[in-house]
């Protein structure tokens, strides 16, 4: 079992129902998913970009990645319907542990400057997004293979109705939020 699925039966799901004093065990929020979305732009013109991100993005998931599409044309970006604009991959269960583990103990703390991340990324439903610059600080990506530097997003989906449970859930995983 993993590390962060067995501090939350253990520590996090009590000190939930303490605090928002929960009568049922299954009214204490959950994180549903992780979704890693990368946005290629540039793939318009070059389509080797798209695979160099999604090859970074499977590096770095442990998963295979699913190419996005654009819904709309858009003449000014010289874009496409239906044209592969981006990558994202939804994690769950082990997978999603797994990533949350390494993205809380080993990846931002790698990060140059890091003071913790903002509080203002939720989106009023118990959801948190989280943007990256770059994918160079993940351990596992290698410098010199790097096509292009791209940044990422990273929304935590949880079963929180408000912000402030969801905060409270994040925190208990240990998170890293500004003070």
């Amino acid at each position: 079992m993993n590390r962060l699925k067995e501090k939350y039966t253990k520590e996090i799901v009590p000190s939930l129902r303490e605090e928002f004093n929960y009568s049922n065990v299954m009214e204490v929020p959950k994180l549903d998913k992780i979704v890693v979305n990368m946005g290629v732009g540039d793939a318009t013109s070059n389509s080797k970009l798209l695979e160099a991100a999604m090859s970074d993005l499977e590096i770095i998931t442990g998963q295979r990645p699913v190419a996005t599409k654009s819904k709309k044309a858009i003449a000014g970006f010289k874009l496409r319907e239906g044209q592969a604009i981006g990558c994202k991959v939804t994690l769950r269960g082990e997978n999603m542990y797994n990533f949350l583990d390494k993205l809380i103990s080993i990846t931002l703390p790698r990060v140059r400057d890091f003071r913790g991340i903002s509080t203002k990324s939720f989106d009023g439903r118990g959801n948190y997004t989280l943007g990256l610059n770059e994918q160079l600080i993940f351990s596992e990506i290698e410098y010199d293979n790097v096509v292009k530097v791209r940044g990422m997003d990273i929304v935590f989906v949880t079963t929180a109705k408000t912000n402030e449970e969801a905060l409270a859930l994040l925190k208990g995983f240990g998170m890293p939020f500004k003070k």
